[in-house]
């Protein structure tokens, strides 16, 4: 009987437990692993290995799997899940700054006029952003406030699905609101630059 460090046996995002190793005549099993620390290629050791396996008993089933193999196997559920996760992000990105370019050029479209006038009567591009983009930026800042809560409050659940993501880490829910914001003013800058190119002489000609 031997106690050993403390480690992860099941999945990678558990955390760390104690393990004991019981004989194997006293915990008796269908299966046994053997672990080698080689100092050189495994690939160059494996037809030693399996000689002396087969030495042994010649009918006993055995495979052989690199450490590189097997973490690969391990990560491959958290690969998968973090590509997803990452698709679905990109998707929702999109349709985000659709949304939010639709509404702000659809507010500038209806409101030429009056941002016609107020260009005309001295407004200042600042003014004239405020009331041309103001419902898209509340939006914007509305739709990343409640992202925020949300991932916050699903952060122990993506914490347990993408490996090495730890809950409310400040890092990436402060990187993830910035990217939203980011996306946001992208999305206004073709309807802001429409907005101040307002011609309030042609506008008025053309009512």
């Amino acid at each position: 009987m031997g106690i050993v460090e403390q480690g992860k046996f099941n999945t990678l995002a558990e955390d760390p437990k104690p393990a004991m190793f019981l004989p194997l005549l006293k915990m008796p099993s269908t299966q046994t692993f053997l672990v080698l620390r080689l100092d050189r290629d495994p690939g160059q050791l494996a037809p030693a290995i399996e000689n002396a396996l087969r030495n042994l008993d010649a009918g006993m089933p055995f495979y052989l799997y690199s450490w590189v193999k097997v973490m690969d196997f391990a990560f491959f559920a958290p690969r998968l899940a973090t590509l997803a996760l990452g698709v679905m992000g990109t998707i929702g990105a999109l349709l985000s700054i659709t949304g939010i370019f639709g509404l702000a050029a659809y507010s500038v479209s209806k409101r030429k006029r009056e941002l016609g006038i107020r260009m005309a009567v001295g407004a200042q591009w600042k003014e004239v952003l405020q009331v041309a983009l103001g419902r898209a930026f509340k939006l914007l800042a509305f739709g990343s406030s409640a992202g925020l809560l949300l991932g916050i409050l699903a952060s122990r659940v993506l914490a347990s699905i993408a490996y090495l993501a730890t809950p409310r880490d400040p890092l990436v829910l402060t990187g993830t609101v910035l990217a939203m914001l980011f996306l946001g003013l992208v999305a206004t800058c073709v309807p802001a630059q429409r907005a101040l190119s307002i011609d309030p002489a042609i506008l008025l000609r053309e009512e």
